[in-house]
């Protein structure tokens, strides 16, 4: 026994709580693998912070490519993240191209380029955050099918936008934006207003836009639930904390300041009540 599990699921416990979470609801033999997922992810996700400038991330980021092809410089396997993952990718057969473009999304993390649009950002969130589910439902045993396909569609995109509207504020301090041009235009928004610190009546209405997309996102996932494996239900389990995060940023009244996410407590028990509960009751 290595020590790689126990590794990759302190980086998730410390970075990624709600995931970290989740995957305890997993059989035991198959945790190892989610972890290594999640923290890869964890890993990819923070490279802007670690960084001094964006060539520097989009190194950092093509060592991962590399890893995942087998052409990492050095010795992969004493990065005990990446020797856990190709581990479950061999393991769980998981799709490689899938982790490739997960990789390549997060280099717009690195950029202060604005978001496109909704589509883009629908996207950006399919590479990424359902991905992760869908990924976590093959390594738990789920059928690679259209079911599984559309409902992790949507519930990535939801649990990611929702995110993104959490870390608003952070992004907005460092000139980052994440709301889509189209939606600030529709309300008479530039890009460079977004981020400036001072909220106006458009910028609190393309918000509002994004949390509507959210919601539209985690019902359809919802509906869709009923006709996936539930056998894969700890991979879906974050989608339940959507609702209460959305219904806290709804009340605040500047979207500048950082809204605190449900507190820890009331986190794990909305998680346990979800994995209680029959699909599509999360």
């Amino acid at each position: 026994m290595t020590a790689e599990p126990d590794y990759c699921a302190g980086i998730v416990r410390t970075l990624d709580r709600d995931r970290y979470v989740a995957d305890l609801y997993a059989p035991a033999e198959r945790r190892g693998a989610l972890f290594a997922l999640h923290a890869f992810n964890a890993e990819v996700a923070r490279v802007r912070e670690a960084i001094s400038t964006p060539m520097a991330g989009e190194v950092r980021l093509q060592w991962w490519n590399d890893a995942l092809i087998g052409e990492a410089r050095g010795d992969v396997a004493a990065n005990p993240v990446a020797a856990a993952l190709l581990a479950a990718v061999e393991a769980y057969r998981l799709p490689r191209e899938a982790l490739y473009a997960l990789i390549d999304a997060r280099i717009f993390d690195l950029y202060d380029d604005p978001m496109p649009s909704v589509a883009d950002l629908e996207g950006y969130a399919g590479e990424t955050s359902s991905a992760l589910i869908r990924l976590g439902c093959l390594i738990l045993g789920g059928p690679a099918d259209r079911a599984s396909a559309d409902a992790a569609g949507h519930a990535g995109v939801a649990y990611a936008v929702t995110g993104l509207l959490r870390s608003f504020p952070i992004h907005a301090r460092r000139g980052q934006c994440f709301v889509p041009l189209d939606l600030l235009k529709a309300h008479g928004v530039g890009r460079d207003e977004a981020v400036s610190g001072t909220p106006t009546p458009g910028l609190r209405a393309a918000l509002a836009d994004l949390r509507r997309l959210a919601r539209r996102h985690y019902e359809e996932a919802r509906a869709a639930l009923a006709a996936v494996d539930p056998a894969t239900r700890p991979a879906f389990l974050p989608l339940a904390l959507v609702p209460g995060d959305l219904a806290r940023m709804e009340r605040a009244h500047d979207p500048f300041r950082e809204v605190p996410a449900t507190p820890p407590l009331g986190r794990l028990w909305r998680l346990w009540r979800a994995a209680r509960r029959p699909f599509p009751g999360v």
